[in-house]
């Protein structure tokens, strides 16, 4: 099953590709298409990557071990849980957005109080389409993110919308689909809870594509 998303969703991007849609987007962010093109590799091979960060406490009274559904699951062991979730941190779906938009935030004449507050209402809304998935993690749908942080990065800055709309759209989706439902996701009992990936890498890794083609 892992195999064949990757395998639609490297398709999916060749296709984009080939028409000039990434290419589009990669160019209002101010990216070239070689750094484009890396950073989409990164994502992909990050999200294969993940750094424990910490072992958090707590158990359901029936417990079914989640299927490898995401390319989170590659390279992670599959542990039985003992009354611990393992906290990661997902390199694809998680360092590289974040390593991303801090580049464009200092690059761009993006205001601190217009980016906070961009953020923060992709955040929410993130928030408030989420929801806890036994076996998989967080999901929310796949282009609610993407068209609310192009939307509010039009509304808040025209003249940079493309940056502002992918750093609202990835942070958001970060903060309101994963951080703050990691209480959720402990009282689910899983083995592993990663903050960028599993039911969020989709998420996070198109949200930020897609708000800067829209924006």
């Amino acid at each position: 099953m892992t195999v064949l998303l990757l395998f639609f969703l490297l398709a999916f991007l060749v296709a984009l590709i080939q028409v000039g849609v990434v290419t589009i987007a990669f160019d209002k962010l101010g990216l070239s298409p070689t750094a484009g093109l890396l950073l989409l590799t990164g994502c992909l091979l990050g999200s294969a990557i993940n750094i424990p960060v910490q072992v958090r406490s707590h158990a359901p009274d029936a417990y079914r071990p989640p299927r490898a559904l995401t390319p989170l699951s590659w390279g992670l062991p599959r542990p039985q849980l003992e009354g611990k979730t393992l906290l990661v941190i997902n390199v694809g779906g998680c360092v590289i957005p974040v390593g991303v938009s801090l580049y464009l935030f200092i690059h761009h004449p993006l205001g601190v109080a217009t980016t906070l507050l961009g953020i923060a209402v992709v955040t929410a809304v993130s928030y408030g389409f989420s929801r806890p998935i036994q076996g998989i993690g967080i999901g929310m749908p796949l282009f609610v993110a993407p068209l609310v942080s192009a939307l509010v990065a039009l509304a808040l800055d025209p003249s940079s919308s493309a940056p502002l709309a992918y750093i609202s759209g990835t942070l958001g989706v970060l903060l309101g689909a994963d951080i703050l439902r990691l209480r959720d996701i402990d009282r689910m009992g899983m083995p592993i809870a990663s903050i960028g990936g599993a039911g969020t890498f989709d998420g996070i890794f198109l949200t930020g594509i897609v708000a800067a083609l829209l924006a």
